[in-house]
């Protein structure tokens, strides 16, 4: 969760002095640095989810040579969950706490013309971005390992247009429903690549 905030606290300096240096009148050139905010910001959290792969790496080599029998205690695979996890985790929080503040009031959502689903697809939306982070952590991580640079350009590919279709917003249908399905596709994606299988899901549910 820190290596998340501090790349986003890189990210907030470079979209800030773009636009300090920028002509503040022009709507149609701030709207494109929010674009380019939003693009350095899913590089950056990227760049820094590679740099906590390699920390962790070190740090599975020195836990190796300290363990009794000569091997990590900790998978992997669940280095890769958790931290994936705590991604999604602080930018979920980050993506819906001015939602909720917002929500206290005062005033109503839709009084005048807005869609009066605003606080329901955001809620969605956010835990969409919780679970794509969980999974694109996982796939990093295994694609890091195993280099498969094509791996690694699908996660970064998959979130810059995860982060894109945001921008449709009001327009919910059109954002929503292929996150949705991004959010759908990552996920088999994750589960095979952490060694699941529909064998798997099958005695799951004989069980």
């Amino acid at each position: 969760a820190f290596f998340w905030l501090v790349s986003l606290l890189l990210a907030s300096l470079i979209w800030f002095v773009s636009v300090r240096l920028s002509d503040r009148e022009d709507a149609k050139l701030q709207y494109g640095l929010l674009i380019f905010g939003a693009a350095v910001s899913v590089l950056l959290q990227e760049a820094f989810r590679f740099a906590y792969f390699k920390l962790l790496k070190k740090a599975d080599e020195g836990l190796a040579t300290i363990s009794e029998d000569g091997r990590s205690p900790i998978s992997l695979r669940q280095m890769a969950y958790v931290s994936g996890l705590s991604f999604g985790i602080i930018s979920g929080v980050f993506s819906v706490i001015n939602v909720l503040a917002d929500s206290i009031g005062p005033g109503i959502v839709g009084i005048h013309g807005d869609s009066p689903y605003y606080f329901i697809t955001s809620a969605f939306l956010t835990m969409a971005l919780v679970l794509l982070h969980t999974f694109w952590g996982v796939i990093f991580f295994d694609a890091c390992e195993r280099r498969r640079y094509w791996c690694l350009g699908l996660v970064v590919a998959s979130h810059l247009l995860t982060s894109g279709l945001t921008f449709l917003n009001p327009w919910y249908e059109a954002s929503l429903v292929p996150i949705f399905i991004i959010t759908l596709c990552t996920g088999l994606w994750a589960f095979f690549t952490a060694g699941g299988s529909f064998r798997n899901i099958l005695k799951c549910l004989s069980c």
